[in-house]
């Protein structure tokens, strides 16, 4: 396990340094820039900025100096939001985005793992083809238009939750069912997926015939083994409601960072659109090494792979 980790640690040094080069090269060759604006600063403004955020330099030695701040875990300081670190944004509104996921997270374990059980249970009945139904309906459904449905009818026509904000517990319902519906729908899939392979067993036959309870069989025997999929997503799911909840906070007016990488990449904000990227591609990646981790306890043959 310690030789996985490592190698797995080792892998992400590359993978960060490309994602960092592309980043940089690619925002600076975009057209526009962060002094760019409606109305154009002085001449000799301009030039102070530009010469404080060291981009009267050549290219490369923008380049070079920029590699050895991220070195340093220096991420640099907004061309938008002056005298603010990049670093001090991310740890400021990073954990509103991390609660929504969780909230979200939460929402599709609880509902899609029932639903995709009973699925299981008792195919091709009432119990299978409606919630499969409804988890067909929530992944067609994108999340700009569940949220904006779910303010119209549940904020602004029962005035049960507040349309936007983020500062009573019942501002969190609209938002974290809005991101995790389409999770709840996933799991619900996999879960019936992964039970169904998993009662075909010949284990399962065993335990059967000699006479195990029909609950004894799903907790102890199908569960475990059912859930592998889950599991397997829910590295990629997390990754995806922390980075895909752009919409989501821009809808309900939720002062995570997603609006700020947004917004950063409208502005052309060099650093703060590169310091977002590493801290995202930073936070996938230890997700999913840490589902791999999990899957590898619940299932000892990976080790071998």
């Amino acid at each position: 396990m310690f030789r996985f980790i490592l190698r797995r640690v080792l892998q992400t040094i590359p993978v960060l340094f490309i994602i960092a080069s592309l980043t940089f090269f690619m925002l600076r060759f975009a057209p526009g820039g962060p002094f760019t604006q409606e109305k154009n600063l002085p001449p000799e403004i301009e030039k102070q900025l530009r010469a404080a955020y060291r981009m009267d330099l050549p290219l490369w030695r923008q380049y070079l100096l920029q590699l050895g701040d991220w070195c340093r875990g220096d991420l640099g300081v907004s061309t938008k939001h002056l005298n603010r670190r990049v670093s001090e944004v991310i740890a400021k509104h990073a954990p509103v985005s991390a609660q929504l996921a969780v909230w979200a997270l939460l929402i599709g374990l609880v509902v899609g793992v029932p639903a995709g059980v009973s699925a299981a249970w008792r195919p091709n009945s009432a119990l299978d083809y409606l919630p499969m139904s409804c988890a067909m309906a929530g992944i067609c459904v994108p999340t700009f238009v569940l949220g904006p449905l779910l303010a119209l009818v549940f904020a602004l026509g029962l005035k049960w939750f507040d349309p936007s904000g983020w500062n009573d517990p019942k501002d969190m319902v609209l938002p974290a069912i809005t991101l995790g519906a389409h999770v709840a729908a996933y799991i619900a899939r996999l879960t019936r997926g992964g039970m169904l392979e998993v009662m075909s067993q010949d284990f399962i036959r065993t335990a059967r015939a000699k006479g195990a309870d029909a609950r004894r069989i799903l907790v102890k025997h199908a569960l475990r083994g059912g859930l592998l999929p889950v599991i397997s997503y829910l590295g990629p799911a997390v990754a995806g409601l922390i980075t895909g909840s752009f919409v989501v906070e821009t809808v309900f007016n939720i002062p995570g960072l997603g609006r700020y990488f947004v917004g950063a990449a409208f502005d052309r904000d060099y650093t703060m659109v590169t310091g977002t990227v590493l801290f995202y591609a930073v936070l996938v990646i230890g997700l999913n090494t840490l589902v791999d981790i999990v899957l590898v306890w619940l299932n000892p043959r990976l080790r071998l792979e």
